[in-house]
């Protein structure tokens, strides 16, 4: 089998300010035609570093030496119009986030049909229907009426999505997957991988695949590289590296993984927040008066309890209304039907009602980069919440701050820095911590995981799980990891296109699934066959 990438001694150093940092080492590594290889590592190891060399995406701060071929042609210092035909067309990339990487001015439409009409001179009609085609392809429902959307308009699921359709558009020779899979449920997940695979069947498209997720790896690659601090500790044909890995770096990334259960719930704990028959429906507006002609109807009749120290996972794909739900019982969003918080029905309060109650219900985001201001330092962030509530003026501050710091696993002496200067776990930690400092006692937890790193998950989750123990709080545990979610849900609501499907004790629910749309999201999470609708856990 001939290369089609080769990458030889490559390194790369980033000069800023007098300072340089050597971000990759020495790597060497091939991808042949028709062939998947994948470079796992943890945040910071020299990935996508790595991979965005391969046709000098990088800024001009780097300075790349060593060898990068691709089909033969040299590309270390190729020039821009050598580099500009390759790029998209035969080297194709699909990043990690969407939201960055698409224009929130355009519609995907337009975003598509940009890449087809400098790529393959479509236009009108015919490119239009290449679009509906790509968008059914990568698992977009409803193709035709997304055209018009904006990338906010879309959950990060179908981001994504989009982000591999316009990836996928021009049919390339080597596709560049960076954490493709990182924002989608299991079952799309799943259906991404199967797509990539035949892909590479039918087209004899090669791919270079990184990830922190070895299950994907499993599934997908034929041979492995495994890197950390920027050089590559261990290489080999998939099967080899998994069952017999001879790296002590290699040995811990497969080790990693959530395990355990939550600390059980006090008996006769009190209700922190119920709900009983929740709506929410969006209005469709149209027409020059604007009038209602339709809803969008994100959920229907959801009820839910949730107790001191217990956690309720919401689970189900992008756009099930996991995320809505819980925006709803804060009272961010409207809805119809009854939300009672800590004995008081709070459904029809206003802003100014709501306000004395915020401190006791807090949230978590999914990107804490995105949730975390760029311009305050660590001490700000933390506690602005502090300053906003009014909250125990008799003790200094940075006190505090640095009180809640420890707890979560920060160093204190690190509250005057910003958050660039911080891993994505760390970033988490700092979301928690600003969170915890009010002492809340409802914490909606948004996908708090899946951007990190296996190794972080796991870190993440025992922390959650201790300071529920020591603080009994109620959790809202929204998640697509289905592994995460049986090491901390005490009880699991199943959500599909705005239904609560199944709702019942994780134990329950993970070991005897009663809906066929339950049993499939196990079996792709949990690498099972379904037959005959049975789904067998492990």
């Amino acid at each position: 089998m001939s290369d089609i990438l080769n990458i030889q001694n490559l390194s790369v150093t980033f000069r800023q300010d007098g300072k340089e940092t050597r971000a990759v080492k020495g790597v060497s590594l091939t991808v042949g035609r028709g062939e998947t290889v994948a470079i796992v590592g943890e945040s910071g190891s020299g990935k996508s570093v790595t991979a965005l060399s391969t046709v000098s995406l990088l800024p001009d701060s780097a300075d790349i030496t060593g060898s990068i071929t691709y089909d033969g042609a040299e590309m270390v210092g190729a020039d821009e119009a050598e580099l500009r035909r390759v790029r998209g067309n035969d080297i194709s990339f699909i990043f990690q986030e969407p939201m960055t990487s698409l224009n929130p001015l355009h519609t995907i439409e337009k975003q598509l049909a940009e890449s087809l009409s400098l790529h393959q001179g479509l236009h009108g009609t015919p490119a239009q229907d290449r679009i509906l085609e790509l968008l059914r392809k990568v698992g977009i429902r409803n193709a035709e009426t997304r055209l018009g959307a904006y990338p906010h308009q879309l959950s990060g699921g179908q981001r994504q999505r989009v982000m591999i359709a316009m990836a996928l558009a021009n049919k390339p020779d080597l596709l560049i997957a960076d954490e493709p899979t990182t924002a989608l449920d299991v079952t799309i997940q799943a259906q991404i991988l199967e797509l990539l695979a035949d892909l590479k069947r039918t087209e004899q498209m090669s791919m270079l695949f990184i990830t922190h997720d070895l299950g994907i790896v499993r599934k997908i690659a034929d041979r492995v590289y495994v890197m950390k601090d920027g050089e590559i500790v261990e290489q080999g044909p998939t099967a080899q590296i998994f069952d017999n890995p001879q790296h002590p770096y290699t040995k811990m990334l497969l080790e990693a993984e959530s395990v355990g259960q939550p600390a059980p719930v006090p008996e006769g704990a009190e209700e922190v927040v119920r709900t009983k028959g929740l709506r929410i429906w969006f209005p469709i507006y149209r027409g020059l008066l604007r009038r209602v002609s339709g809803y969008v109807k994100a959920v229907n009749d959801a009820t839910i309890s949730v107790r001191r120290g217990e956690t309720l996972g919401i689970v189900g794909e992008s756009g099930s209304g996991k995320t809505t739900l819980a925006l709803a019982i804060m009272r961010l969003i409207g809805s119809e039907g009854q939300i009672v918080f800590m004995g008081q029905d709070i459904a029809g309060w206003k802003p100014a009602q709501m306000r004395p109650l915020r401190r006791d219900m807090q949230i978590v985001f999914q990107d804490p980069f995105g949730s975390l201001s760029p311009r305050m330092s660590i001490e700000q962030i933390i506690a602005e919440g502090l300053s906003v509530h009014g909250l125990d003026p008799g003790r200094d501050e940075r006190e505090m701050v640095a009180e809640i710091m420890q707890e979560v696993g920060l160093d204190p002496a690190l509250m005057d820095r910003y958050p660039h200067e911080f891993s994505g776990g760390q970033r988490q930690r700092i979301a928690i911590a600003r969170a915890m400092i009010l002492r809340p006692k409802l914490l909606v937890l948004d996908e708090p995981t899946s951007a990190l790193d296996m190794t972080v998950q796991v870190q993440i989750v025992d922390l959650l799980r201790e300071l529920q123990r020591k603080h009994g709080l109620a959790y809202l545990f929204i998640s697509h990891d289905l592994r995460v979610v049986r090491a901390m849900a005490h009880k699991v609501m199943v959500m599909k296109q705005g239904d609560v499907v199944e709702t019942g004790d994780a134990a329950d629910v993970f070991d005897a699934p009663q809906t066929e749309y339950t049993k499939a999201l196990m079996a792709a999470a949990f690498d099972l066959k379904v037959k005959g609708g049975e789904a067998n856990l492990p």
